[in-house]
């Protein structure tokens, strides 16, 4: 499907301290005017971001352009307590205030914590495909949207919304280069077709040879990206009270995946070195009605097809390494690979009452009501085919099928006592369905039903400042463990008995308190956002690894025997010191723990209770910081830092990731159809980690036999380039 398209294409911490002492108090908020209403497209009715009672960040456009952000990644720092791992060749795995994914070998992640949607499509686990090109903002929702997402935002949301069709004819051709033969290339035409359809199509490709060089086979292309994304919307309105849409996405990247090394640094010895490659078609399909000046109606229906192939090379290194250097025990030459096809299928029909238009509205004046009621269905099939051909353990193979269905009925009620204060609850059941079955004969179903609730009030003060209060609680469903299951009859007798409960972990529950404030104060030039939270979890999801050595088995699987307990506080803060300066800050505290969790330790190489521990990938201290200058009616230039502490990032271990900080900076010269951007990130060349493994695989006998040490997947070192735009 994609190679055709591919062819159109050619193959600082003292800053930050000096701003936050600038402010009058710090936060977070994206590099957007401030008279500019945001509206937060990630609800039911469509709210602007200041009337929102929920903890939101939204990144724009001039965010994404200042950082020259290519994919999401490369946003998300601006976003308080959003933290992410690599574990391939982007960083799609989210976290949310301490809760999400880590990495994905032969689990399926369908229903990540953390959800991803681009236009509507639910992204799951293929979220390569996040990339930003003509994405008009990316909001982030932190703590559970169970009652509108269910499973699918259990502990939180990115919504990437791109730019819609316009009434007259417009596009814009892109182009732009940098270090280390990155280049990328653009296209976007809009415009109408007839009086009452209009379509937008964008087309890009992003190609670089990243940032680490192969010495066994001396390139330093291994670890490259090679992205393509197309996308494509209609809009058709042949009335006052009916609108249709569609959206169609098509993603297809062929990424190395070379970047682990025994130093420590950017010099891989591999020779089967790995890739991370993915092939997505989706689309989405939209109809909306206005039955009565009450009530409307919505409807949504999507599919999409993901191929995903996912490789490394086990030992990392090459034989000649061991010619080189002396060998403890030699080397395997081994690629684990993880080959997978995924579908998914969803239906939803909402009905919206309380006299809001086709479109959605904010404030409800004193003793109105606001309803939705809506029904989903989602089907999806996955199946994996995994091979680890060993020269030590032998040649392994494994075919699975795991097949789940969700269906939820919801609803949301909203009533305004007053001009100032308004309460909604709204709740959600979900019945979820799963069939597990391998090559091996292992086979389980299961079935359960899901409950996610939430209450909320809102409170207008008179200086026109929102307080807000809720507490919701949401419900992620639990599942078979993989990876556990299909070599169960393989491991050692120790080892069947502490993973024989554990072939399934069950739901996890959130129960969420959160409070907020949100103003806009100084004549509308300073903007602030404040929340504090308090997050139980009830049988939490803890991923987690075993390694079974007399049968040499890496046994990963998720832990739901323990609870745990995440709480702190997000600030967002936008200043306008003057008409051509906006300054902007943000802090975000975190703790975080584990009750009682009981897991194998690799250097005790035995089982151990983890009690009192925090979890992984929680920084205790996350932030952002920067100016943004108009220079000249032409001119304009901007400067961030952005940084967090240290964290965890497994439980069967007690490695650490340092924690860093980063700079950012741009120059951008503009005119009214042509725009040139010069850009850096991590002006400092720090050096960092954006993932973590930790076991023994360096065979030199220097190192201590395969001794256990933290092994750091390097995040990228300093970046540069040029970007240029025409519109017409």
């Amino acid at each position: 499907m994609n190679r055709s398209i591919r062819q159109l294409f050619p193959s600082l911490p003292m800053l930050c301290a000096t701003l936050l002492l600038a402010l009058p108090v710090p936060g977070a908020v994206a590099e957007e005017r401030i008279e500019e209403e945001i509206i937060v497209t990630a609800t039911f009715h469509g709210t602007s971001l200041m009337e929102e009672p929920r903890s939101v960040t939204v990144l724009g456009s001039e965010s994404a352009a200042n950082r020259a952000a290519r994919h999401v990644e490369e946003l998300l720092g601006l976003a308080p307590n959003v933290n992410w791992s690599s574990g391939a060749s982007r960083s799609r795995f989210l976290q949310v205030r301490g809760i999400g994914d880590l990495e994905q070998y032969s689990e399926p992640k369908y229903y990540p914590s953390v959800g991803l949607t681009i236009d509507d499509l639910e992204v799951g686990s293929a979220a390569n495909a996040a990339t930003l090109f003509d994405a008009a903002q990316v909001e982030v929702l932190r703590g559970p949207q169970g009652t509108r997402f269910g499973a699918s935002a259990h502990a939180g949301l990115v919504n990437i919304r791109t730019n819609e069709p316009t009434e007259e004819l417009e596009g814009l051709v892109s182009a732009g280069v940098g270090n280390r033969g990155a280049y990328n290339l653009g296209g976007i035409l809009s415009g109408p077709l007839t009086e009452t359809l209009q379509g937008r199509v964008a087309i890009a490709r992003n190609v670089g040879d990243g940032h680490f060089k192969n010495a066994a086979l001396d390139r330093d292309d291994l670890a490259g990206f090679d992205e393509l994304t197309a996308r494509a919307k209609l809009r058709w309105q042949p009335n006052e009270r009916s609108r249709y849409g569609l959206n169609l996405l098509i993603f297809d990247s062929d990424n190395g995946y070379d970047v682990w090394s025994l130093d420590n640094d950017r010099t891989t010895q591999s020779d089967e070195p790995g890739v991370d490659r993915q092939e997505v078609v989706g689309f989405t399909l939209t109809g909306d009605w206005q039955l009565t000046d009450r009530y409307s109606v919505r409807a949504l229906a999507s599919r999409s097809d993901a191929d995903l192939l996912y490789s490394y090379d086990v030992d990392w290194i090459a034989p000649a390494f061991c010619v080189t250097f002396t060998c403890s025990y030699g080397h395997d030459t081994a690629t684990e690979s993880f080959d997978r096809s995924q579908d998914h299928t969803s239906f939803e029909v909402r009905l919206l009452g309380g006299g809001r238009l086709i479109g959605g509205g904010n404030s409800l004046d004193a003793g109105q009501w606001r309803q939705v009621a809506g029904f989903y269905f989602k089907a999806t099939n996955e199946e994996l085919r995994y091979a680890y051909p060993s020269a030590w353990y032998g040649d392994y193979a494994v075919a699975t099928d795991y097949e789940t269905d969700r269906a939820a009925a919801y609803g949301e009620l909203e009533y305004a006592l007053s001009d100032r204060l308004s309460f909604a609850l709204g709740a959600r059941v979900e019945a979820f369905e799963d069939d597990y079955r391998d090559s091996n004969g292992v086979a389980h179903d299961n079935s359960e039903t899901l409950l996610n609730a939430e209450f909320r009030a809102k409170y207008r003060l008179q200086n026109g400042g929102l307080l807000y209060a809720s507490v919701a609680t949401s419900e992620k469903p639990g599942g078979v463990n993989v990876s556990a299951s299909s070599q169960f009859a393989l491991m050692s007798a120790a080892f069947q008995s502490f993973m024989g409960p554990k072939l399934r972990f069950t739901s996890e529950r959130l129960i969420n308190k959160e409070l907020g404030y949100k103003t806009a104060a100084l004549d509308g030039r300073l903007a602030l956002r404040a929340a504090a939270f308090h997050t139980d979890r009830l049988d939490a999801q803890l991923e987690s690894w075993m390694w079974d050595d007399a049968a040499g088995l890496w046994i990963g699987y998720l832990d739901s025997t323990s609870d745990g307990e995440n709480y702190g506080v997000e600030l967002e803060t936008l200043l306008e010191v003057t008409p051509r300066l906006q300054v902007f800050a943000n802090l975000a505290i975190l703790r975080t723990k584990v009750d009682d969790l009981m897991t194998y330790d690799l250097d005790a190489a035995g089982f151990l209770s983890r009690s009192g521990r925090d979890q992984t990938k929680s920084p205790k201290h996350q932030y952002a910081a920067g100016l943004n200058a108009t220079l000249s009616a032409n001119l304009s230039a901007s400067i961030s830092v952005e940084g967090r502490g240290g964290s965890f990032y497994g439980y069967y271990h007690d490695g650490r990731l340092d924690g860093y900080d980063l700079i950012s900076a741009n120059v951008r010269w503009t005119t009214e159809r042509f725009s040139l951007n010069v850009w850096a990130r991590n002006l400092a060349n720090a050096k960092y980690a954006t993932h973590g493994l930790y076991f023994g695989v360096d065979p030199r006998d220097d190192f201590g036999f395969w001794s256990n040490r933290t092994y750091e997947q390097r995040g990228t070192p300093r970046s540069f380039g040029i970007d240029a735009q025409y519109a017409f």
